[in-house]
């Protein structure tokens, strides 16, 4: 990952906030130049990704998904089958970190006649569900509670999971395309699970059609970091080239 991008994911993390920004804050935010700025904009105003009007930015489009409980409801037949598909792929005793999204609550309901689990996780919901049975022993992340995605992103939560090792992370995404991996529109989440990613030995993508050839905000990961793809679909034209590392599970 290139300083240039990581500086660009991080301007687009700024922005995810639905503020509008100066370019002289921006700069003094990101410690660049307000030149630098400026291009960053420029590079990202063709995708659609940022706006400018009257010397200030801003996402062009921010994208929210609604509620929990709508979510949760949205595409619940393939998140079911998708959660039925990953519950084989997890061992009794395994140590695993299971993600805020609403298929991975319906990941962790597969789960729920495991035993032994170690769960790692910021999600409520995912606590709730595989917490005090069977033997399991659930890790859960506090801090400031988002309450529309029923669980915590901020600082607290990131430096209580840095300190964890989970041999497999168990993570969806908001958009998935050829040109940007998987990604997210939700900062506190793409950031959550950019750093469980970088901590578990093998990484599960559990995602839905409806995901593939979105275009997200913010990488979660690229297809070189994710072992296992598990989708109520066969692959998408084009995504074997990219996906050469991983395999292929459909629900």
């Amino acid at each position: 990952m290139t300083k240039r991008f990581r500086r660009q994911q991080r301007l687009l993390e700024l922005l995810a906030a639905g503020d509008v920004w100066s370019v002289p804050a921006l700069s003094k935010a990101l410690d660049v130049s307000d030149e630098t700025i400026r291009r960053e904009i420029r590079a990202l105003e063709p995708g659609g990704q940022v706006m400018r009007a009257h010397g200030t930015v801003r996402l062009a489009r921010v994208e929210t998904e609604g509620s929990f409980a709508v979510r949760l409801q949205r595409n619940a037949d393939a998140k079911h089958r998708i959660g039925c598909a990953v519950a084989p792929l997890v061992a009794d005793g395994q140590a695993i970190y299971i993600d805020a999204s609403t298929t991975g609550h319906y990941v962790a309901q597969a789960l729920r006649d495991h035993r032994d689990l170690t769960v790692v996780t910021n999600a409520v919901g995912v606590a709730t569900e595989l917490g005090g049975r069977n033997g399991n022993r659930v890790l859960l992340a506090g801090g400031e509670m988002d309450y529309d995605y029923r669980a915590c992103f901020d600082q607290t939560a990131t430096d209580f999971l840095s300190l964890s090792t989970p041999s497999l992370a168990i993570i969806s995404v908001e958009a998935v395309n050829l040109d940007h991996g998987f990604t997210s529109y939700h900062a506190g989440e793409a950031r959550v699970c950019r750093l469980m990613v970088s901590r578990a030995r093998s990484v599960l993508i559990a995602v839905d059609a409806s995901k593939f050839g979105r275009h997200g905000t913010l990488t979660v990961a690229d297809f070189q970091s994710v072992d296992l793809v598990v989708a109520d679909c066969p692959p998408p034209d084009g995504y074997d080239a990219v996906l050469t590392r991983t395999e292929w599970v459909t629900a």
